[in-house]
């Protein structure tokens, strides 16, 4: 085992570092959601990790001893190719993919077929049990398509986790109600992540969510075209350009390159609350 790989070994041992290794697919997508990290929408410059690049960081981060991977955008559903690539990045870690869920409609859901009997879990955007303050956030429709796609899902075998970002007014009445929601939807509450809104991204023009910074944000290393980041939280975009406070690496491979420059920042770190921020 090289030194590289020992390190982050331990770190993932102590908590210290995340044991999943995050991939930002692309930044476009088909919603405009007011809180979008990434302020993506359809009219978002289309950037894009090529397949064969993520297959190389799934294969040297797997190698140095990550035991996952999370997949994220933008929308990932929107790139043609994201079933086979996803196919067959399972082959080499479990992955989890986040996805807003509003582009599985009745003629587009088979197109997931490649994932059926892979270790793929899609965590699906669910904000609130009432359609008007879920699309509020996110776009008209987004509700219905969603708790419509839910169940297709699980029938045909997808493994489904639902996400819910808090909004600031969120009260204990509310997530009971969508907490029965999700267990209707059949999911169980194990499988419910609820996280808050970061200020960071169309969040921080919007004036929502918490100001995070490195010490706030447990460390996650996430690859993008852009390089490597502290968190998936952190490759933020603003007024049309990307924030690079918790930028670590301009170097996307290879993968020891950017996590010898990760674990040089990490350092001693304590562990940051992953609780709150999955």
């Amino acid at each position: 085992m090289s030194d590289l790989a020992s390190q982050v070994g331990d770190a993932i041992a102590d908590r210290r570092l995340g044991p999943r290794m995050w991939l930002y697919s692309n930044y476009h997508c088909n919603l405009a959601c007011r809180y979008c990290l990434t302020g993506s929408s359809p009219a978002s410059e289309r950037r894009m990790l090529d397949a064969d690049v993520m297959r190389a960081l799934a294969e040297e981060g797997a190698a140095l001893g990550f035991r996952a991977l999370g997949m994220t955008g933008g929308e990932p559903f929107i790139r043609p190719d994201m079933p086979a690539v996803l196919a067959e990045l399972s082959e080499v870690l479990p992955v989890v993919v986040l996805t807003n869920g509003t582009v599985f409609g009745r003629d587009r859901i088979q197109r997931l077929d490649p994932i059926r009997e892979s270790d793929v879990t899609l965590q699906i955007s669910l904000d609130s049990a009432e359609p008007d303050c879920n699309d509020a956030f996110r776009a008209p429709g987004s509700f219905a398509r969603v708790v419509e796609a839910v169940p297709r899902l699980l029938k045909r075998g997808h493994r489904v986790r639902i996400a819910t970002t808090l909004a600031e007014d969120a009260d204990d009445a509310g997530l009971e109600r969508l907490a029965s929601l999700v267990r209707l939807l059949g999911i169980p509450a194990e499988d419910h992540v609820i996280r808050p809104t970061v200020a960071r991204g169309r969040a921080a023009d919007e004036r929502l969510g918490e100001p995070v910074s490195v010490t706030d944000l447990p460390a996650e290393a996430t690859w993008t075209v852009d390089g490597v980041f502290w968190s998936p939280f952190a490759p933020t975009v603003r007024e049309g350009g990307l924030e690079t406070d918790l930028l670590v690496s301009r170097q996307v491979l290879p993968v020891a390159a950017g996590m010898a420059a990760f674990m040089t920042l990490l350092g001693d770190a304590p562990a940051g609350d992953a609780g709150r921020f999955k």
